[in-house]
């Protein structure tokens, strides 16, 4: 069936499932955060084997997503969607009823490889699906408050789990959630037949981009532990470039490529997955480094700072649904994008004053309501990063996209929770009092976070173009997607 011609109602009910399915992997990337303690002290991770419960799931989400876009455009994107949501839950139960901390680590490493398989194809299924402008634009509306709202909710959800029953719960919810997605994609996801894996199962190719990506995930995961300028970290880091420019190279030359390069000449994919760099790298350290301040300088438990976030999801959730598509349709995702950029920018500018002593009205709850303009950026900055998509590589496109997401936060975070430590230890020295020399460095991560926006603004305004009307009927410009059939 023609997704031109689908129904309406069957196109959103196929939406439902997929943003549910966004939605649990999200939640599980931030729900284990206020975790952390109840798991290490049950079952006796040392410190530095701690970070694993979160690395292990990071590291292969980030090194497979362009490949399973790929082989999703290979051999079917609903079928890979449900596989990665069968490893998912099946990975989830084992996590939930994990007695050891290597069977915690085996089950979070196949929470992400299910979480990869699943969510590298999701765009893709939206884009062909949801092919009339203005749907799509109400689409990538619906599915970008899922992603930015998600790490918020997961936070709550993970404190109320945590304190009303115990860490083991968090995995186990997964297990009703990820049936129902399981039942309800049976029948809601179109079917699709793919191109087979003759038409790009380029091997060399697959090596080059997943050991490249794995491998440099892994060193900036790291660098917290080992700094930025060890040796470690530096040859990691150089082996993983070489690796992924080896990738562009045989993608330039291989008859099958795994990743056509066409896909980057289009002047606003390749700006917005810049912008989505610069943008993310900022925006993911709010939940992190405004976490920690709530935490560890104004004495909020896990609880509280995951409700004193909510501000943020409902502004993020009303501007994405109920906003976002109405301005872009009037404006052009050009113009929103930036506002959105503005808006953020000015809400990472007014957390670089937050004092020792904040009040959370007065002090926190502004730049709550100023990051609403998250709702602003990423639909239309979703639709410009899958606008240069073929049918037969929406999956990989979507791989790409996501691909980046997952580099620019765990970059975000890396880099600012390092500068902000280091800042920290150095007032720390001087004699400062905690508190007080914690907040100077969150200032620091902060101003950092509003120059990264302003960046994205400025690429944004000289890179992006708003694409030219085109007929009825007609897609936009030469970088929109062509009607697919599933």
């Amino acid at each position: 069936m023609s997704s031109a011609t689908s129904p309406l109602r069957s196109r959103w009910a196929a939406l439902i499932v997929l943003s549910t399915a966004m939605l649990m992997t999200i939640l599980d990337g931030s729900i284990v955060t206020v975790a952390m303690p109840s798991i290490q002290s049950d079952l006796g991770f040392s410190p530095a084997g701690l970070s694993w419960v979160v690395n292990a799931y990071l590291i292969p989400l980030g090194g497979l997503l362009l490949l399973a876009g790929r082989l999703g455009d290979l051999v079917g994107r609903k079928s890979l969607f449900l596989a990665g949501n069968i490893v998912f839950t099946a990975a989830s139960v084992l996590a939930g009823a994990a007695t050891t901390p290597g069977l915690l680590i085996a089950a979070r490493l196949l929470q992400g490889v299910g979480s990869a398989l699943s969510s590298a194809v999701v765009l893709g299924i939206i884009v062909t699906l949801f092919t009339d402008p203005r749907e799509r634009t109400r689409a990538l509306g619906v599915f970008a408050f899922t992603g930015a709202a998600g790490a918020s909710l997961g936070q709550v959800l993970g404190g109320v789990l945590t304190d009303a029953l115990n860490w083991h719960w968090i995995f186990l919810i997964n297990l009703p959630i990820g049936a129902a997605v399981i039942a309800f994609a049976l029948p809601a996801l179109p079917r699709e037949r793919g191109l087979g894996l003759r038409s790009g199962a380029d091997l060399v190719g697959t090596l080059l981009v997943t050991s490249g990506l794995m491998l440099g995930i892994y060193a900036i995961v790291k660098v917290e532990r080992y700094g930025w300028l060890s040796g470690r970290t530096l040859t990691l880091g150089a082996v993983s470039l070489v690796l992924l420019a080896g990738f562009v190279v045989r993608q330039a030359t291989a008859r099958n490529p795994l990743m056509p390069l066409r896909i980057l000449r289009s002047r606003n994919v390749a700006g917005a997955y810049l912008v989505q760099l610069l943008t993310l790298s900022a925006m993911f350290s709010f939940q992190v480094i405004v976490a920690l301040y709530m935490q560890r300088v104004l004495g909020y438990n896990a609880l509280e700072t995951g409700l004193a976030m909510l501000p943020a999801a409902a502004a993020i959730g009303a501007v994405s649904l109920l906003v976002s598509a109405r301005l872009s349709q009037r404006f052009g995702e050009r113009a929103v994008l930036l506002a959105g950029l503005v808006l953020l920018a000015a809400g990472m500018a007014w957390l670089t004053r937050v004092p020792v002593d904040a009040g959370y009205v007065t002090d926190l709850l502004p730049a709550m309501i100023l990051v609403a303009g998250t709702g602003l950026v990423l639909p239309p900055l979703t639709g410009l990063g899958m606008s240069g998509a073929r049918p037969e590589d929406a999956g990989v496109a979507s791989g790409l996209f996501n691909t980046v997401q997952q580099v620019g936060m765990a970059l975000g975070v890396a880099v600012l929770t390092t500068l902000a430590a280091a800042r920290t230890d150095d007032l720390r020295g001087s004699g400062r009092g905690e508190a007080e020399a914690l907040t100077s460095g969150y200032h620091l991560a902060f101003a950092i976070s509003t120059g990264l926006l302003a960046a994205a603004l400025v690429v944004a305004l000289l890179v992006l173009r708003r694409p030219a009307p085109a007929p009825d009927g007609v897609a936009q410009d030469s970088d929109a997607p062509v009607h697919a059939t599933v």
